[in-house]
């Protein structure tokens, strides 16, 4: 085969290459929500590296085990028992060899009486790198969508992170 056949077949690859690391990057995500609202510690921490950090104001978590350890906090625990749902919306994902960003909104539902209210949207910055276990988080930043500029910066780095993108022929 010449070396002009082989290029559209490593065109192909990598953009396959690219669909798979975004589809594990939407399913990593995803499975935040499920995770922290049964409670699992263990299945919490397996989605940050080990060296992992969580960013959600205040005092960050750092390490995968730490992390993990948020199902067990006070305020969690009570979410929990009341009904809660951690509802990731669907990122913008910037992939970049074996590190990725992803940048999207959470939303947190809690049950009252008959039905659910939103109780907390926040905007949510995922640094992820590519580990021999697949893709891990490793530093999640996440900020209150409350009117402060903290959100709106996190959201701006997205949409700067997402304008680097090659187009693609």
């Amino acid at each position: 085969m010449s070396e002009t056949q082989g290029k559209p077949v490593a065109g192909l690859e990598a953009r396959i290459r690219r669909l798979e690391d975004k589809l594990d990057i939407y399913e990593l995500i995803a499975g935040y929500g499920p995770a922290v609202d049964t409670r699992s510690a263990n299945a919490t921490a397996a989605i940050w590296a080990q060296s992992g950090r969580y960013d959600f104001g205040g005092e960050p978590l750092e390490g995968a085990e730490a992390v993990g350890g948020l199902v067990d906090l006070d305020e969690h625990v009570d979410l929990v028992e009341r009904g809660c749902a951690h509802v990731m919306a669907m990122p913008m994902v910037f992939v970049d060899g074996d590190r990725a960003v992803a940048t999207g909104y959470s939303r947190v539902y809690l049950h009252e009486g008959d039905g659910w209210k939103v109780k907390r949207t926040s905007a949510n910055r995922w640094e992820l790198v590519r580990t021999e276990q697949g893709w891990k988080v490793e530093n999640r930043i996440n900020r209150l969508m409350d009117g402060s500029p903290d959100g709106l910066a996190l959201l701006g780095r997205g949409i700067a992170d997402n304008a680097k993108r090659k187009v693609r022929t």
